[in-house]
């Protein structure tokens, strides 16, 4: 396919794919280096970080657009496949792989299909993941009409042009995916002083919670903004992200999370009550840059806040009754629908959470990285 030329450069297989409102670069564990040290100097030269641009690399400028993820064969008994999920930002050299991506989540079975770890069932393909970042599994399910995988269709998801395939994604575990328990201080809500170089103190009803994303939710209003503003006026705002800042370097160890100075948790989320006949309006900074729209598992958490009594949500959250809730999490790009199911015995306790997302291949290749990336030197 390609003429060899003999260079200082590392051919490594990848496929880029779009999973969600995520894209980045997938690969082969077998295909990236045993090390963690130089696997992550390979991933980082694959991206183009630490460069705000990004530009001698496949990054998008974005934190949305600096995610790669590892796939292999799993070895746990009923799981199908690995999947290690690694956030890179821009300007940092960090590779950040505690936390899960539910977005990228959804391209792992397509690239698996792609790359031959699994077979097509039927008219549909279905295969139980583990994400090693939390330990958290799923089952997830693609369209493979005839055996052959199907990106187009005509599932839409806010934040993606146009139309693609649906893939769901069943999650079996996500309470405490990162903190000690759902709840990590064992409240719904949580009252926090907090004080900083550069802020007035003040004090702020939060709801601490990890139901597979750590999320600080706090009521926008509580903040002096409405909870509808643009992301553009959100990431100009430097007082509100230097509070936020302050806030959530104070919850880190509240949250079992110790300092957070260097991670890319707990994600801030300002809610509001719904403006376009969703349940909930939500602005997330994922810490520090407004969120276009929400992460899958930030929205799974913050959906399931607005089912337990107590939480900053609730009064503003619009719910209907029953067991089986319908979350609509208004975003600044749409909306994103979580189905959550409620234990009948304990209806604060959340049993079942399913979505839709799509996914795509965008190209298939190799990455090329520099000899001195690769070894060390």
């Amino acid at each position: 396919m390609f003429t060899e030329i003999n260079s200082d450069l590392r051919p490594v297989p990848c496929l880029l794919m779009r999973g969600g409102t995520s894209r980045g670069p997938i690969f082969l564990e077998s295909d990236l280096p045993a090390d963690q040290t130089a696997r992550d100097r390979v991933l980082l030269a694959a991206m183009g970080s630490p460069d705000r641009r990004q530009i001698d690399g496949l990054g998008g400028a974005h934190p949305l657009t600096s995610k790669a993820g590892i796939v292999r064969t799993s070895s746990t008994p009923g799981v199908a496949l690995d999947f290690l999920f690694a956030q890179l930002q821009p300007d940092s050299d960090t590779v950040d792989t505690t936390p899960n991506c539910g977005n990228m989540l959804a391209a792992v079975v397509p690239f698996a299909l792609e790359r031959g770890l699994i077979a097509p069932q039927g008219d549909t393909t279905t295969a139980r993941v583990l994400t090693l970042n939390t330990g958290m599994q799923c089952d997830i399910t693609v369209p493979t009409p005839g055996g052959r995988l199907q990106y187009g269709g005509g599932a839409r998801i806010d934040g993606v042009p146009g139309t693609a395939a649906p893939i769901t994604i069943n999650f079996l575990d996500t309470a405490g995916s990162v903190c000690p328990a759902l709840l990590p201080t064992g409240r719904v809500l949580d009252r926090v002083q907090v004080e900083g170089a550069g802020i007035a103190p003040f004090t702020i009803d939060t709801t601490l919670i990890d139901n597979g994303m750590p999320m600080v939710l706090v009521r926008a209003a509580d903040l002096g903004r409405t909870g509808y503003e643009t992301v553009a006026e959100l990431n100009v705002d430097a007082d509100l992200k230097t509070r936020l800042e302050v806030l959530r370097l104070a919850v880190g160890p509240m949250m079992g999370l110790g300092d957070v100075t260097k991670k890319n948790y707990p994600k801030m989320c300002l809610v509001a009550a719904p403006r376009d006949g969703g349940s909930i309006a939500t602005r997330c900074f994922i810490p520090h840059v407004c969120h276009d729209s929400i992460g899958v598992l930030a929205a799974v958490t913050v959906a399931t806040a607005c089912v337990l009594e107590g939480a900053v949500t609730q009064g503003m959250a619009a719910l209907s009754a029953g067991l089986q809730k319908a979350v609509s999490v208004e975003h600044p790009s749409g909306e994103f629908s979580v189905e959550l199911g409620l234990d009948p015995e304990n209806p604060q306790q959340v049993t079942r959470a399913a979505l839709l997302r799509t996914a795509r291949l965008i190209m298939r290749g190799e990455v090329m990285i520099p000899e001195t990336a690769w070894k060390g030197q």
